[in-house]
């Protein structure tokens, strides 16, 4: 998309780099804004510049939160005996929608995915190793992508956390063969939850 004005260019371009953002859809974002007052657009930039600016992850689970340690991991009420092992954020906000977990999480950053030059190196995995050295966690439960990439990190993970007295646990496969946690409804996923079954007898076969 050629546009008159190299302001407006850049600002398309700039939009449609978002995912599953076209250049059209990026024109009509852009456009939209530009019939804001400016001080309705100088607090829309701003929000952006805060959110980098403020937002960090959490030093024990890695969620994402503005202080050094998330709601979730500062409220005493959680079940701190149980964390469930998680991709990312979006998944963590899909389980607490759900209403049926208490416990604690610990976000990975990613699956291992030789293809896309993801190793267990680039992921929060030896911060998870580190937190069962207490001893104070008795469950995981791994609450990765039902693909063939979260398969294999479910199988890393149960390998080096073979060591610690920890039971481990996986979704019941309510949840769709290949698909996110994210495109997962709420119910569905909370009965996996609920009914999340050993780990090992996954491996039979």
């Amino acid at each position: 998309m050629n546009l008159v004005s190299k302001v407006l260019q850049q600002a398309v371009d700039e939009f449609a780099q978002l995912p599953g953002v076209g250049h059209k859809t990026a024109f009509r974002f852009v456009l939209h804004l530009l019939k804001k007052k400016p001080e309705e657009l100088k607090k829309f930039g701003n929000t952006f510049i805060q959110l980098q600016e403020q937002v960090r992850y959490c030093k024990e689970c890695f969620n994402i939160t503005h202080l050094d340690m998330c709601d979730i991991c500062s409220n005493p009420s959680r079940d701190r005996t149980t964390i469930c092992v998680v991709e990312d954020i979006r998944d963590v906000v899909s389980i607490e929608n759900t209403e049926q977990f208490k416990g604690m999480y610990h976000v990975l950053g990613g699956i291992i995915s030789p293809l896309d030059g993801v190793g267990p190196s680039d992921l929060n995995i030896q911060a998870l190793l580190d937190r069962l050295q207490s001893g104070e966690v008795k469950e995981l439960i791994f609450a990765l992508s039902t693909t063939m990439e979260g398969d294999t990190t479910n199988f890393y993970l149960f390998r080096q956390v073979k060591p610690f007295d920890v039971n481990v646990s996986t979704l019941a496969r309510g949840v769709s063969i290949g698909g996110g946690l994210e495109y997962t409804d709420e119910l569905t996923l909370g009965r996996s939850l609920v009914n999340r079954v050993p780990y090992e007898n996954t491996l039979a076969g």
